[in-house]
């Protein structure tokens, strides 16, 4: 999602990713855990603008909404205007970039983004929503249903650019899950819907239970959820205040034990509901700036639209995952990669 447009318009595959290390950038940090502690359970060894404002084969290079491990280690990098990147793992340079469209040859409002065992590619768009398998040229093969009450209204109850943005596949590969970034309509209790899909004969997905869960506050929404191997989840909370910044948290998700909201019409915050479980990592504005700048006010100049994540790998016992921020195309913000550490 566009978050600066909406909210600021005033102000104008794990083991295949091991083999992602140092990516060139403006600003390195050292790797003292102590020194670059955000919290106890993440650190951040150090960030990079490399990608900020380029261009490749005559694409612009940013708006950046998800992120996957390709299965030759690469990173994937989906950009919320309808184009999919390859990027060089160890230097982040793009490699490759495939055009996306729905049926109609039209743009995608592209946020989610998930690969399959087979490599065909698994993309959300928030204008409908609608999830799409896609071939790596970036051939529609196949397209996943959607409960009515997810749909944009007049359809559904979901509002356009507030629904579908983190895709996840969870271990071994049978269930998809879909995280909305805001509440639908009748939805007075704050809380957001995670939608799953179950893999069908073919790898088909067809639907499965539902989730709710609640955000911070009323302004902070979902951008992203990555599955660990446990079945939990890491959940980016996000948000923005004019004048003041963003706000970035990570947090480890369970919806193990949670209630099937799938034949609950209203959440309205009724006690029989059991939410995710959810505990605070880090708020990102607590991580160590390591001299990055910021074209806006921030709470902390590190921070930006973060909006994409991925775990690339683990190491002595901490999640490697890897982070990015959508610049929106934007004059004042930045296309940001942020290597974390993280114990879950």
């Amino acid at each position: 999602m566009r978050l600066r447009t909406v909210l600021a318009t005033a102000t104008a595959g794990l083991a295949a990713a091991t083999c992602l290390t140092a990516a060139a950038g403006p600003a390195n940090a050292s790797n003292s855990r102590t020194t670059n502690a955000c919290s106890s359970s993440v650190s951040i060894d150090r960030f990079s603008d490399a990608l900020d404002k380029t261009t490749y084969d005559g694409t612009f290079v940013g708006n950046f909404s998800a992120l996957a491990v390709d299965k030759d280690g690469s990173i994937a990098a989906l950009e919320d205007r309808s184009s999919l990147f390859d990027l060089n793992a160890k230097t982040l340079q793009p490699q490759r970039v495939v055009p996306l469209a729905d049926e109609n040859g039209a743009a995608l409002d592209s946020e989610g983004l998930a690969i399959d065992r087979d490599g065909t590619r698994l993309i959300t768009s928030e204008t409908e929503p609608s999830i799409r398998r896609y071939s790596r040229d970036g051939k529609i093969l196949d397209r996943l249903p959607v409960p009515s009450s997810l749909l944009v209204a007049p359809a559904g109850r979901a509002v356009s650019n507030q629904t579908f943005e983190g895709l996840t596949l969870l271990p071994g590969g049978h269930t998809l899950l879909a995280s909305m970034e805001y509440p639908i309509a009748g939805d007075t209790s704050g809380d957001v819907r995670f939608q799953t899909w179950t893999r069908t004969k073919g790898d088909h997905f067809e639907l499965a239970a539902q989730y709710a869960y609640k955000p911070d506050a009323s302004f902070l929404g979902v951008p992203e959820v990555q599955a660990l191997p446990d079945g939990r989840l890491l959940v980016l909370e996000r948000g923005f205040t004019s004048g003041v910044g963003n706000t970035v948290r990570l947090y480890l998700a369970d919806p193990r034990h949670a209630t099937d909201t799938s034949k609950i019409d209203t959440l309205t915050g009724q006690p029989g509901v059991h939410l995710i479980k959810k505990t605070l990592l880090a708020d990102i504005a607590d991580c160590p700036s390591l001299g990055a700048t910021a074209k806006q006010p921030q709470p902390n100049p590190l921070l930006d639209n973060i909006e994409g994540m991925v775990i690339t790998g683990k190491e002595k016992g901490r999640y490697k995952v890897l982070l990015v921020s959508d610049d929106n195309q934007n004059a004042v913000q930045t296309t940001r990669f942020y290597y974390l550490r993280v114990r879950a």
